[in-house]
Order: structure tokens, then C-alpha cells, then sequence
């Protein structure tokens, strides 16, 4: 019995900028294209929406991302590793106001 070959899946490394759902993320792809008369390069992006399972990645994370079947209407990628954490920030200090007399 032979079995089925799978084609190669896309892998692709880019920036969570959205974790408010649960199991999915929306993550941004940055690339560089050439403007077709000027020439001049511009920044652009590509934003996919992945399927996390444990909600291991979160805003700021560089996560690796491989193509996968059809999850929902928006999500066709799902979550390899995630490459970088975020730098957490430490919350600010309060000022406190000396008291007036």
C-alpha cells in the first residue's frame, strides 16, 4: 500500500501582534519590496492568523509558523516554535504626591 506524499509546507518566521483570542494569534510577516517606477524600497507585511494551541506565544514573540490545512475562515497556519520572547516590561513606578499642609 503506498502512501501519500505531501507536498512542502511553507515555514515562515514573524511577530505576534495580537494574542486577545483563545488558540489564535495574529501574526505579522515584514518584507521588503522594490516599488515598481521609483525603485525606492518599501515596507510591507503580510498578517496571517495562527492556531496556538497552549497560548504559548504572546505580543512581541518572533514565532516560527508552518502552513497547515484550513483550521477556520481566517486560519491556515499553525504554530512550530516560538523563535524569541518578548522583553517583558517592568511596570513603572507610582509617583506618590507628598502630602500638603
Amino acid at each position: 500500500m503506498e502512501t501519500a506524499v505531501r507536498g512542502k509546507r511553507r515555514i515562515v518566521i514573524g511577530v505576534v501582534t495580537s494574542d486577545k483570542m483563545d488558540k489564535t494569534r495574529r501574526v505579522e510577516i515584514p518584507r521588503v519590496a522594490k516599488h515598481r517606477r521609483y525603485g525606492k524600497y518599501i515596507r510591507r507585511r503580510t498578517v496571517c492568523h495562527m492556531h496556538d494551541e497552549q497560548n504559548e506565544s504572546h505580543v512581541g514573540d518572533q514565532v516560527e509558523i508552518m502552513e497547515t490545512r484550513r483550521l477556520s475562515k481566517t486560519k491556515c497556519w499553525r504554530l512550530l516554535r516560538v523563535v524569541s520572547k518578548a522583553p517583558t516590561q517592568a511596570p513603572a513606578p507610582t509617583e506618590v504626591a507628598p502630602p500638603t499642609v
